[in-house]
């Protein structure tokens, strides 16, 4: 249960999707269910405890230059858990931030999978550093793992985001701006939305962001080549910041013609613009030469700065006394920033910056967001923050951060790149009632496997995930609430109002029970009464906690290994590591494969047929596709480690890092955030003595181990 629900901004928005006022529209624009959200903003924000999982402290003295005299002693957030919680902990806590920047879910109906890379085996990496070889790219196997779907139904995916977006501009300053990143699918559906949420006069920006110049070939259609940006304010005292872009060299060729002898670029720009005036004397006494402005124009200048630029030489006359202003190009500051943006790529797969991220967004895109719309010392906040970019570009700038995501992999991600800058943060989870897997998507499809009998039934809705047979109650249908809908997760009277009039009576006959599965509960007591009191039809409703079952999503791996006192302090060298999950992950992987080869056909390096049906994705016989190897793990399974950490302060509680040794893709080390070239031993060495270790593997599972034991 929530602790306490924290109210919405306090000028509650009536109507949703919109332009309620406009009566012929009404019918047309409503969305279905807009009214239980509004009763949701209604009651507030759920507020859940945080736990802190981890303080990062940067490993030198050298002080963040965040000025922390604008906003006191506000510590940089990574936060695991739902946008409208968040928010709900920053409101209670007072925070206000300014200024956010969020690239949500597009409604694509596209799913998002995070490519595993194996890592070289630490057995083999004394002989290829002595080789010095140069490794083959095929050499690191793959596969991909689902983190999220994009897969939405229009009036969900609406009120999801208006209320996400009502409680972004609850902990928004009165000076701050939001920029919701979005593409074709769903995005002039959110302008509505924002126009409601921020006012039609806050709207200040629609910006094109033009991500690619070689577009995928499209059928019957212009290519898509851009995303947009909505720029909106809170209040009329907002802050923006100018931008200018560089002069191309077209450009000044054709303007800066002119140089100075001692080299200086200049071009004569036109003295007059619109708008009738009177005229002005151009001597360097103030008095000689009275020059009339051009029909309906005026002198931009007026008669002190017109003498002044006279002496000074900043203004030229023609040969038939026209005043022009000479411009010097090392004065400009160069074009201002338009609203369509096309210089700005997106990240290539290999880009320094690249984290093997769905959805990753180019460094240079949140820098010129940030520089316009804050100032250094002010807090940033991304609550769909993903791979960590604007958290960033934040610290790179001398911002405050605030990070919020549902995935462990954001978090995960976004970690590790703030430790290699040099970051100081705080990680905490939401205590909401779900122990997530890595992401709801994993964790919605794990469950189906742990109900015991849980199968999909065609003669139910799809309200239902299921059912199961009972011996004497026949057909079951089980209900389990949907992870990505946090309105699901606390089982209210709402909520079980419509599981009574909607979904029970559209149940088969002879269906005698069901079964509900909740998160958490408001009131079970006066919830089992409003069912005996409005239940009218006859099938019984058991309730079930759903933690009973969430408790066995995480299996810890296991590692072997050996800790012993060093000269220079504390190593640990693994001799093992297994994890049945990535195994058995692996596993489906390769039988996958193997099938769709056996299917398609597949063909040797030199094009001879190994099937008897090429395909297009086989190549169409051109022998351009080898047949698919399986991924093999080795003996001690050491290349399934992703990250070790050690903690040589707390031997439970919040973890500190205080020794920390990463294997990137390549197999390379970095060690407290820095990369090295150097080939992973399976080995890791701390000053002081661990009290216990943290072990991520390559999917992103951590495994805590007590060193104390031993």
């Amino acid at each position: 249960m929530p602790v306490k629900y924290i109210p919405y901004y306090p000028n509650t928005v009536t109507g949703q999707a919109i332009l309620d006022n406009i009566t012929r529209t009404r019918r047309v624009l409503r969305y279905r269910d807009n009214g239980k959200v509004v009763d949701r903003i209604k009651r507030g924000m759920p507020y859940y405890e945080l736990e802190k999982i981890e303080e990062v402290r940067s490993q030198t003295d050298i002080p963040l230059p965040n000025k922390e005299e604008e906003h006191g002693e506000f510590q940089n957030l990574l936060i695991r858990g739902e946008c409208i919680s968040a928010c709900a902990y920053l409101q209670d806590q007072g925070v206000k931030v300014d200024l956010v920047y969020i690239d949500p879910p597009f409604a694509s109906g596209a799913d998002y999978a995070k490519k595993v890379y194996l890592r070289r085996n630490p057995e083999f990496a004394e002989k290829i550093a002595n080789a010095e070889e140069e490794m083959d790219l095929e050499e690191l196997r793959s596969f991909e793992e689902k983190m999220y779907g994009d897969i939405w139904n229009k009036e969900d995916y609406l009120n999801w985001m208006y209320e996400n977006l009502t409680a972004i501009k609850s902990v928004m300053s009165e000076t701050a701006s939001i920029y919701v990143h979005l593409d074709w699918h769903i995005g002039h559906y959110v302008k509505v939305l924002m126009d409601e949420v921020f006012g039609e006069d806050n709207y200040k920006n629609e910006l094109i962001w033009q991500k690619t110049t070689a577009p995928k070939a499209q059928s019957g259609q212009f290519a898509n080549v851009h995303d947009m940006i909505y720029l909106y304010s809170c209040t009329d005292d907002y802050l923006f910041n100018k931008l200018y872009t560089d002069y191309s060299e077209q450009y000044l060729q054709d303007f800066y013609k002119y140089e100075t002898t001692d080299g200086r670029k200049y071009r004569i720009s036109d003295f007059s613009q619109a708008g009738q005036g009177s005229p002005m004397y151009f001597g360097k006494d103030g008095k000689s030469l009275l020059l009339e402005p051009p029909s309906g124009k005026h002198w931009i200048w007026g008669q002190n700065k017109i003498t002044d630029g006279v002496i000074n030489k900043r203004i030229i006359l023609s040969t038939n006394n026209v005043p022009g202003l000479i411009r010097y190009l090392d004065e400009m500051p160069g074009n201002p920033l338009r609203d369509i943006w096309t210089d700005l790529s997106a990240i290539g797969p290999g880009a320094n910056e690249n984290a093997n991220y769905a959805t990753q967004k180019p460094e240079a895109l949140l820098e010129r967001v940030i520089q316009a719309s804050s100032n250094e010392g002010m807090i940033i906040a991304d609550f769909f923050g993903g791979s960590g970019v604007t958290a960033k570009v934040a610290h790179d700038l001398d911002r405050k951060f605030i990070h919020v995501d549902v995935g462990i992999n954001s978090i995960q991600t976004t970690r590790d790149r703030l430790i290699a800058v040099g970051a100081q943060f705080d990680i905490y989870d939401i205590q909401d009632g779900v122990s997530l897997f890595r992401n709801p998507v994993q964790t919605m499809d794990k469950l189906k496997r742990l109900i015991a009998g849980l199968k999909n039934e065609d003669s139910i809705d799809s309200f239902w995930e299921g059912a199961v047979n009972d011996s004497k109650l026949g057909l079951m249908p089980v209900y389990v609430p949907n992870l990505l809908d946090h309105s699901t997760k606390v089982l209210d009277i709402p909520l079980m109002n419509r599981i009574m009039n909607e979904a029970l009576p559209d149940l088969p006959d002879g269906v005698k029970q069901v079964i509900v599965y909740y998160v958490d509960i408001e009131n079970e007591p006066e919830l089992k009464k409003f069912i005996a009191d409005y239940n009218a039809t006859n099938i019984q409703i058991e309730l079930r906690d759903l933690k009973s079952i969430l408790d066995e999503c995480v299996i810890n791996d296991e590692a072997d290994y050996q800790l012993e006192e060093v000269e220079s302090g504390f190593a640990i060298e693994f001799k093992s590591f297994v994890s049945d999950r990535l195994i058995q992950k692996i596993d489906v992987y390769n039988q996958k494969k193997l099938l769709n080869d056996a299917k398609n056909g597949s063909f040797d390096e030199n094009g001879s047929a190994n099937g008897d049906n090429g395909n297009a994705e086989n190549g169409n016989g051109s022998g351009s596709k080898k047949p698919f190897t399986p991924i093999e793990i080795s003996n001690r399974g050491l290349e399934l480690i992703e990250l070790v950490s050690l903690d040589c302060t707390n031997s439970d509680g919040v973890w500190k890092n205080d020794m920390e040794l990463k294997v990137d893709k390549n197999g390379h080390v970095i060690l407290n955030g820095r990369k090295t070239k150097e080939y992973w031993h399976g080995k890791i060495v701390a000053a002081k003595k661990p009290l216990r270790m943290k072990i991520r593997n390559i999917a992103g599972d951590e495994s805590v181990i007590n060193l104390q034991e031993r």
